[in-house]
């Protein structure tokens, strides 16, 4: 494929791949890609690279010269074959400011074509085989397009890894919880409930009809300083509420209380007496950009979600910062190892050394509470625990 002249780059990267956002995990209506969060800083390095493109220093040693995007590809799986760092989408992706404000999403069947023009890469969409084009690039037209939560686009990481965490994983700031209506009965004094049992229950139950339900929640405490972060709650299912509960005088001045009737809609974790009631909260579409903190972060990790004392590729973890430390979705962190401790006899003398910590890994963080994120472990070489630290990338 011949290069385009040099006045024409802006053109070339109008239409890049890796500008695409995360595809909507929550439920809810239609959104627009004019709501997609673009930050200043990722425009300003768009509008920089419209013009100047990507050293080539910064391709994959095998970056491919084009890929034709499948179902079940990635922004992630895509991203690696052509940058050495995945996360790095800004440094292909340009646009025309003046025809379109947000990166299109991708799909399925287009082809991406990799073009080098002194010393300098961008990406381009090029024309599907068989559609009936001459087979050179095209310039696409900018559309507005209104979708719902399965567009056919591609996601930036595999949906299926953090989709059920959008309800498992849940802190609160307070241990509000405790005060929460609770289940108090069971029918014929059950000790576990399964989907379609019903269920009794004490509280405020008038705020909605269905509730998620939580055992009681565990304090997060931050591993240097013990500080408490949040409550983070167990998730064990849902709850509809089919009858209400109520209180009836009686005769000799007493009350007679009746508790509220629910009934069991679906069971992730084992359900019984005792357990908390929490409205089902309302949910908007939110799209994740894959980003390095715009300042520096470091911290560590709070804990391993789940059972396991230690975490691989594609688990959970919550880290010990949150919105207030300027932690968003989306942004990718580095994981480090601690060096070990051991003596050196090298010298003929004993002496007492630490190897550097080295970096391991990375992570994706999905989830934000005020002091508290969960992040998934995109890639790692050995097991991750409790205290180990990250950093930006």
């Amino acid at each position: 494929m011949s290069a385009r002249p040099a006045q024409n780059t802006a053109l070339f990267v109008k239409n890049l791949l890796l500008a695409a956002s995360l595809s909507a995990l929550s439920l809810g209506a239609a959104a627009q890609t004019s709501s997609l969060p673009i930050t200043g800083q990722q425009r300003a390095t768009a509008d920089r690279v419209a013009q100047a493109g990507v050293p080539l220093s910064e391709l994959a040693a095998d970056a491919p010269d084009s890929h034709t995007v499948k179902a079940g590809d990635t922004l992630w799986d895509i991203s690696k074959l052509f940058l050495k760092s995945p996360w790095r989408w800004p440094e292909l992706w340009g646009m025309n400011r003046d025809q379109i404000s947000n990166p299109h999403l991708i799909y399925p069947g287009q082809v991406l074509v990799l073009v080098k023009v002194d010393g300098r890469a961008r990406l381009q969409l090029a024309q599907p085989v068989g559609s009936g084009s001459s087979g050179d690039t095209v310039k696409l037209s900018p559309r507005v397009r209104s979708s719902g939560v399965d567009d056919g686009s591609i996601s930036a990481i595999a949906l299926n890894l953090i989709e059920p965490f959008l309800n498992d994983a849940v802190v609160f700031d307070s241990d509000e919880l405790a005060k929460a209506p609770r289940i108090v009965a069971t029918p014929e004094s059950r000790v576990l409930l399964t989907r379609g049992d019903l269920a009794y229950a004490r509280g405020d139950l008038s705020q909605a009809t269905d509730y998620r339900v939580f055992r009681n929640t565990r304090p997060l405490l931050d591993p240097s300083t013990k500080e408490l972060l949040g409550y983070e709650a167990p998730y064990l299912g849902t709850a509809e509420l089919t009858r209400p509960g109520q209180t009836t005088p009686l005769p000799d001045g007493k009350s007679e209380i009746v508790p509220a009737t629910l009934t069991i809609k679906s069971v992730r974790q084992e359900i019984g007496v005792g357990d908390r009631l929490a409205p089902v909260p309302q949910r908007s579409f939110s799209r994740y950009v894959p980003h390095a903190p715009a300042q520096p972060m470091s911290g560590q990790i709070v804990s391993i979600y789940g059972d396991g004392l230690n975490a691989g590729q594609n688990q959970i973890v919550a880290l010990n910062r949150g919105a207030r430390d300027g932690m968003e979705r989306g942004h990718v962190l580095a994981l480090w190892q601690q060096g070990r401790r051991m003596v050196d006899r090298s010298g003929g003398q004993r002496e007492e050394i630490k190897l550097p910590d080295e970096r391991h890994g990375v992570l994706f963080v999905f989830q934000v509470y005020a002091r508290v994120s969960y992040a998934l472990i995109i890639s790692v070489k050995d097991p991750v625990k409790a205290g180990d630290r990250f950093t930006q990338p």
